[in-house]
Formats: structure tokens, C-alpha cells, sequence
């Protein structure tokens, strides 16, 4: 149904595309009514949703299925006291209730609030408290409800608290702690929703989802979208991922990241794909993802590069991904070793997009486009991509700048220049947000260079740069050199302090399975290595091996605590 959002669907070439590429903007959009309940009228009995977890148990809910699912949902947050504008808060993993929630929060014009389930009490806290959040629905696993459970006293905006099974398909639960309502039965029990009048649920410039971003450093921001989001996802899914009408799409996620809403939702709906989510709950095996992919005959994949390094360490050729008809990434470096051994092994390239939490996809590789890997492509419409320096001056080819995305004031004048898919602000933050846009720019924070042919190649963030001896090295052009290493499975480069250079480049890393344990010989051939593929200066001079790095709730390295560690030895 993308053709109802697209004057044109088909375009020539990127040029075409980038020039010609317009969204038709409906009045009071709301994604739940104008895309899933439209579907559920159009193809009732079509897969939206394609569930199972690692106990064997499995679900397949049809767009007319997910309507009345959402419907009852809806009039359950209602009889909850949710409004139109309240912020709810969900912590469902891979549960199918999160799909059942964000169309009924749509629904009444609530405002959903992702998150993941490794938060702590002190996280829950500060985000109850800042966001006033009324609501929370999680799943029913004891550290999930104990941590929720001891936030609430510090968190005085929390009125109700719903919980789902975290097992089993629409079962009842007797064994909730006082306080906790169960969802289910509630959405059961609830009386027919109500048919609001659209003007009452929500108007496009609305909050309608907000993510908290990971704050390495600091609290996290809360990133805030409004009811135009869904549209600037259509490039996502139709250009980026090649999701099929009818298809399967997997996408790699928990329901606490924004890669949610860009690769299990929106775009994906709009494109008339169903979405395949595997709900497993012990430790990542590549295995089982590949047996799940030959089963239900996954036809488009979207995963993080660290995904792609697991799955070519195991026997391919023993699972049958003939379903398969497009692969894509996102979330880090792809090495030019992991891009070239899937091409080998699968026959497909895999296409890198690049984007944030606070966007869509604004850098990808388009049809037709020849693919640098490493390289995150080229601007997506409406992105206006610049590189800027900090006196606003657009950068030389092969020189580093911010990327940054000219406003169009005179297309988008209601909204100050932004466009369907580019965070609205930083709720609570004003300062924060004005720190972003600012002389008619979207700031992003992230720096990148661009060759002659027009591709970006992503930097790191524009605060992340290491100074030794007179150089500047960023951290994330090292990283891509060392995940070319086949002994390297995840790394963090960062300046150590240093008495002579004043820093030094240090590699934390974890290994592939082959290459356990570490090793003064294998040190020394991953500092050959970089010597060899880039410009010596920036080999790391200290390497550390580790079994994890440190990360957020959302998954980005914590570089600061490698940081910090390192400060803290030197004492």
C-alpha cells in the first residue's frame, strides 16, 4: 500500500530517486488506522506477524486478527486511564503484545515509550520520572518486575502497572505481585472499544513514540517522534531492505531499540511484508537464527554486522536459505572480510544503511548502486546530507566533517524544516534540542568523510577522536580495520592516557571462538595487521582481550567505562 503515501514508486536511478522521491502527507495520519486497519479491511486474512520463542510455542496473527487484538488493547488502556498524550512505557522483549500495543497506544494517541529489559532501578527512576510516564507493561520475569516494582516508590507519576506472560500464547497469569494487572485478561475482560473521532486521538505533529538514547556519558535523552514517523520509513523497508509484498522480513532487535521501528514495523507494514520475530531467551546462538530462517522461509534479513561475523563461523551450506532474497545491515562496521565471505557463502551482497535514533535510514546503498563495503552509501531523501566544519563551512571531498541535514523550511514551514522521520526534539531538553538544530541544520553529532563518487564513510562520533603525538585518529576507522582481523569478533578502540603522547591507541577486544585464549604472538599479529592495512600511526599499541565489552541498555559500546578503567590504573 506504499503507493497510497507515493505519487511514484519506480525511479531510474539514485538521481531520480533523490530528486523525485515525494511523500503525499495525509491529514491527521495516524499509522494504526491508516495503514493496519486498513490492511486488516484490504487482506483480513494476510500474515502481519509471525511469532515463535525457543520453547517450541508459536503464534501467526493476521492483519483482521491484529485489529481486534489492538481494538481490545486499546480499550484496555483505556479503562486504565490512559489518554491521548500520556506516556506508557513498554518493556516487552520479543514478546507479539509489543505489536498489540504500540497500534492500540496509536490508537488513543498515547505516547509509547520503548525500553529495554536489562534497565536497572535507578534507570527506571530516572526515566518514570522524567518522561512522567502513567503506565508500564512488561513482561512477567522476576528481575523485569522486581526492578520495576522497587523503581515505584521513587516514582510517583506510575498509576498502573500491566504485566504479559513470558511464556505461552494468551494464557492468564495467577501469580502477579500485588499491584500488577495482567494484561491479557484485561484486554479480554475489557468492554468494546470505542470509536473515537480522529481529531480527538491525534494530529500529525503529536508525540507519538519516544526512544531514550543511550547516554555513554551522561542520562540519556528522550528522543521524541511524532505521528508522521511511520512515513520516513518507507525508504527503510521498500529501498534499503527490499522487504517483498507477501514476504517474510527478519530484523535483529529487541523491542527497547529504535531498530524496532525501523526494521519490525512501520515501513515493513506500509510495503505489506508480515514480520518474522524468534523470542529466544537464552544466550544468542547463530544455529538457531539459521534454523528459524529455514523453517518459516524468511525472504528479507536485516542484522548488525556482529550477527554476520557469527553466522559465517558456522557450516552454511548444512541450512537451506534459498527463501532468502536480500540482505542488509546497520549499527556498526561491516568489514570488507564479512562482506566478501556472505557474498561467498550465500551468493548475496549485504547492503549497509547508516542512521540514528533520532532519523530513519539517511545513508544506504541504493538499487543498482555498486556497493563499497565499509561504506554506509549514499543520502536518502529529504536528508539534505552536509559536511560541516564548526564555522558551518561544507567540507573538501576526503576531509572529515559532521554530518549534518539541511532543513527545508519552505517544504515542511509547520514544522520548522523537519521532515517525516526526523526527531521532533528532546523532550525536557530545550537546550538540548537547540544544541541540534540550529542555522537551519539538523546536527547529528556523527562525523564522516565522503569520496569523489559520492559515498560517506562514517567516522565515529565528532567528540570521539584520539590525539597522539600531533595525530587525530578516529576511533572508528581503526575498529574497521581491526574487524578485518579473522581472530577479532567485537572491539572498542580508545585513547589511553600516556605520560610521552599524551594518549595512545588502545584495541579492547573479543575474540572469535578460534582464537581463544588471547596471546603475546597474536597481540603482536593484530598490531602487524593494522600496520599493514592502514596508516601505521594508528595501530593500537595497547591490546586487551575481554570476554564482553561494556555496553548500554541499548547496545552501544561504553567506551567511557574502558576510559575510566584505564584512568583509574594509572593511579
Amino acid at each position: 500500500m506504499e503507493e497510497i503515501f507515493l505519487p511514484r514508486t519506480d525511479f531510474s536511478s539514485y538521481k531520480d530517486f533523490v530528486e523525485n522521491y515525494k511523500i503525499n502527507i495525509p491529514e491527521n495520519f495516524n499509522f494504526a488506522y491508516d495503514v493496519m486497519d486498513v490492511l486488516a479491511a484490504k487482506n483480513p486474512d494476510g500474515r502481519a506477524l509471525v511469532w515463535t520463542n525457543d520453547q517450541n510455542e508459536s503464534l501467526t496473527v493476521s492483519f483482521g486478527e491484529m485489529k481486534i487484538m489492538s481494538d481490545r488493547a486499546a480499550s484496555f488502556f483505556l479503562q486504565c486511564g490512559i489518554r491521548r498524550g500520556d506516556m506508557v512505557m513498554l518493556i516487552l522483549q520479543r514478546r507479539y503484545e509489543f505489536w498489540v500495543s504500540m497500534m492500540a497506544l496509536h490508537k488513543i494517541g498515547a505516547v509509547a515509550i520503548p525500553a529495554t529489559h536489562m534497565l536497572t532501578v535507578e534507570d527506571l527512576v530516572f526515566r518514570n520520572n522524567f518522561a512522567k510516564i502513567k503506565m508500564i507493561v512488561a513482561v512477567n520475569a522476576p528481575g523485569i518486575i522486581k526492578n520495576i516494582t522497587d523503581s515505584i516508590k521513587d516514582s510517583p507519576s506510575v498509576k498502573v502497572l500491566a504485566a504479559v506472560n513470558e511464556f505461552g500464547v494468551e494464557k492468564y497469569m495467577d501469580d502477579l505481585p500485588a499491584g500488577w494487572l495482567d494484561f491479557t485478561r484485561g484486554c479480554h475482560e475489557a468492554p468494546q472499544f470505542p470509536v473515537l473521532p480522529r481529531e480527538q486521538v491525534s494530529s500529525n505533529n503529536d508525540d507519538m513514540l519516544g526512544y531514550f538514547t543511550s547516554g555513554t556519558t551522561s542520562h540519556p535523552k528522550l528522543a521524541v517522534h511524532n505521528f508522521l514517523y511511520p512515513l520516513g520509513h518507507i525508504v527503510t523497508a521498500k529501498y534499503w531492505q527490499h522487504v517483498q509484498k507477501g514476504g517474510l522480513h527478519l530484523t535483529v532487535a529487541d523491542t527497547g531499540w529504535a531498530k524496532t521501528s525501523w526494521g519490525r514495523l512501520y515501513g515493513q507494514w506500509i510495503c505489506e511484508t508480515a514480520l518474522f520475530v524468534y523470542d529466544y531467551h537464552s544466550r544468542f546462538k547463530p544455529v538457531d537464527l539459521l534454523a528459524q530462517v529455514q523453517k518459516h522461509k524468511v525472504t528479507t534479513f536485516c542484522a548488525p554486522p556482529t550477527i554476520y561475523r557469527f553466522l559465517i563461523q558456522e557450516d552454511l551450506a548444512g541450512y537451506d536459505l534459498s527463501s532468502l532474497t536480500h540482505c542488509s545491515t546497520a549499527g556498526e562496521p561491516l568489514a570488507e572480510e564479512v562482506f566478501n565471505k556472505w557474498k561467498e557463502l550465500t551468493g548475496f551482497e549485504i547492503t549497509e544503511g547508516f542512521g540514528q535514533t533520532e532519523s530513519t535510514v539517511f545513508l544506504f546503498n541504493f538499487e543498482g548502486q555498486s556497493i563499497k563495503p565499509g561504506s554506509a552509501g549514499k543520502p536518502a531523501p529529504y536528508y539534505n546530507v552536509r559536511l560541516l566544519d564548526d564555522d558551518l563551512n561544507e567540507v573538501d571531498t576526503a576531509v572529515v566533517g559532521q554530518i549534518c541535514f539541511k532543513l527545508d523550511k519552505e517544504l515542511f514551514p509547520e514544522t520548522d524544516g523537519r521532515f517525516p522521520g526526523l526527531v521532533c526534539e528532546y523532550y525536557g531538553s530545550p537546550e538540548k534540542t537547540a544544541e541540534a538544530f540550529h542555522d537551519g541544520y539538523y546536527w547529528t553529532g556523527d562525523t564522516a568523510w565522503k569520496d569523489g563518487d559520492g559515498y560517506f564513510w562514517f567516522m565515529g562520533r565528532s567528540d570521539d577522536v584520539i590525539k597522539c603525538s600531533g595525530y587525530r585518529i578516529g576511533t572508528f576507522e581503526v575498529e574497521s580495520v581491526l574487524q578485518g582481523h579473522p581472530a577479532v569478533l567485537e572491539c572498542a578502540v580508545t585513547g589511553a592516557p600516556d605520560p610521552i603522547r599524551g594518549q595512545v591507541v588502545k584495541a579492547t577486544i573479543v575474540l572469535t571462538k578460534n582464537y581463544r585464549p588471547g596471546t603475546p604472538e597474536l597481540v603482536k599479529d593484530i598490531q602487524n595487521y593494522v600496520k599493514r592495512t592502514t596508516a601505521p600511526y594508528k595501530y593500537p599499541r595497547i591490546v586487551e582481550f575481554v570476554d564482553e565489552l561494556p555496553k548500554t541498555a541499548s547496545g552501544k559500546i561504553r567506551r567511557n567505562i574502558i576510559k575510566a578503567k584505564d584512568k583509574e590504573n594509572l593511579k
